[in-house]
């Protein structure tokens, strides 16, 4: 199987071009730089290449020029340059082919998943959520658990909340303590995330991983974009999104060992979001992931501006390098490069940490995993400088007439443009309120039937004569009358009284 072309060495221009082996795609990947280096340039490269082989990519247009991989690249003179530079004989300018995909349904189709597979850690993170707090959310989808209730959309999950707030005393006593705060500031967050769109993340149909692994009948593997320019407004919905996106990856695909290319390449842009404020437990689950899923047959690429943006435990486990400039103007960028310099394999013809602040735009520093004889195989590669290759696709945005014709001949569009709400916790929470509601109100009814029953005649006796349980107009009147006679024979008698005692003492 052909190697995928990263570009071309300047260090040892006759040491011929710098490729990525497609069995090492899978030993993940790194691909760092300042702003405007050509960090995006390389991952449509490196993605671009991947298709070509067969392998699925999907990755996140966090600007909005990774769209271009869709369409042919525009013939210029410095694209042309580049290619005679490198020696790109079979070089055409071409599109691969492309699914655009957006949590909110705007640029792309829609991606959905239920509350229930989102699970309470990760919607925790997304909820921005204290220690407590996401305990109550622990506690909360264990009851849905318990009681058999579907937990799809925030309408299951407010409408839970809400059993747990009625509920309070005993499900603390049989899960632990509940407050009203607590209930409280969940359903806030709830509602912040509703108001900033990420409710319609949630709901049916559900994302199919198989739909992120697709390939074309002549072999080139299927390009998901993932529209992610508003997304990244909110960082912790974006790398929540991907991370559970990975996670899922993690627990479906099988154990797949050694393969002559990856099932998938899954990258991770702007990956500095996906480990910022996470919790310890956090930072070893994504571990765990990164490095077993290897063997699932995905790779993961991430991309950063600085590569201690991604913990060591995880840095060290990224095989292939393609490290772009980095300026050395503070104290922050001063320390990126000495890491930068230090996690690739030394070359005695380079000074890694020198070179770094003196890349061009468009050239990197690069290492590979290769087979080496005598070595081993899936040896890390002396870094190389490298002129980095250019995609065949157009390197920038697409028009909106162009995304519009390239989901119009998607055939996912009638799986999930339209969404679906079936019955689930809120509706049958819902049905038992309502069914309650009718019991509480059943002797009333009863009531008012029966006297409809005895008819008009009747009624009207009760009211005049009174009924078992209670008086008539006449009974009331007939005592009224008593009382008021009564008062006045009083008062004759107690003037009389008063009258003669005054009366005999004055004679």
């Amino acid at each position: 199987m052909d190697p995928i072309l990263v570009g071309k060495s300047v260090t040892t221009p006759d040491s011929g071009n710098v490729h990525l082996l497609p069995k090492y795609g899978n030993r993940h990947g790194l691909v760092a730089g300042a702003t405007g280096t050509g960090k995006t340039v390389s991952l449509m490269t490196l993605a671009e290449g991947f298709s070509r082989i067969g392998v699925p990519v999907f990755l996140a247009d966090v600007k909005g020029d990774v769209a271009g991989l869709a369409v042919p690249g525009a013939d210029s003179e410095g694209v042309r340059k580049r290619i005679e530079t490198i020696g790109i004989a079979d070089y055409r300018s071409e599109g691969s082919p492309t699914i655009f995909w957006d949590l909110y349904g705007k640029l792309g189709h829609p991606v959905r998943t239920t509350v229930s597979e989102m699970g309470p850690t990760l919607l925790s993170r997304i909820l921005e959520l204290n220690d407590t707090q996401g305990g109550v959310l622990d506690i909360t989808f264990k009851l849905a658990d318990d009681r058999g209730l579907l937990l799809l959309d925030l309408d299951d999950l407010r409408a839970l909340l809400g059993v747990v707030a009625e509920e309070r005393k005993a499900v603390s006593t049989e899960y632990g303590l509940v407050s009203t705060q607590s209930i409280g500031a969940i359903q806030r967050a709830l509602l912040r995330l509703e108001q900033d769109g990420g409710a319609q993340f949630f709901g049916e149909p559900a994302l199919e991983l198989a739909d992120l692994m697709r390939t074309t009948p002549d072999g080139r593997g299927v390009i998901g974009i993932l529209a992610a320019d508003q997304l990244i407004l909110k960082p912790r919905l974006y790398s929540s999104f991907l991370l559970w996106l990975l996670s899922e990856l993690f627990e479906a695909l099988p154990e797949a060992g050694d393969l002559e290319k990856p099932k998938l390449v899954f990258v991770f842009d702007e990956a500095h979001l996906l480990f910022k404020d996470a919790p310890a437990a956090l930072r070893q689950r994504i571990e765990q992931v990164v490095r077993i899923i290897r063997s699932k047959g995905v790779g993961v690429y991430f991309c950063s501006q600085f590569p201690d943006d991604v913990p060591d435990q995880i840095l060290g486990q990224l095989g292939n390098r393609v490290q772009h400039a980095l300026r050395a103007f503070t104290p922050r960028d001063q320390k990126a490069v000495r890491t930068a310099a230090q996690t690739f394999v030394a070359n005695p013809a380079l000074d890694v940490a020198q070179t770094i602040s003196q890349l061009g735009t468009g050239e990197a520093l690069v290492s590979t995993l290769q087979d080496v004889p005598d070595q081993g195989r899936g040896v890390p590669m002396p870094v190389e400088r490298t002129l980095i290759a250019p995609p065949r696709c157009r390197m920038g945005a697409i028009t909106d007439v162009e995304r519009t014709q390239v989901r119009a001949g998607s055939a996912l569009g009638a799986k999930y443009d339209t969404a679906v709400n079936r019955e689930s916790a809120a509706e049958r929470l819902a049905q038992r309120a309502e069914a309650m509601s009718e019991q509480a109100q059943a002797p009333k009814a009863k009531d008012v039937d029966g006297a409809g029953e005895r008819g008009i005649g009747q009624t009207m006796k009760d009211a005049m004569f009174g009924t078992g349980r209670r008086q008539g107009m006449i009974e009331t009147m007939g005592k009224q009358a008593a009382r008021t006679l009564g008062s006045q024979i009083g008062r004759q008698i107690l003037r009389g009284v008063l009258g003669g005692i005054f009366g005999g003492k004055s004679r």
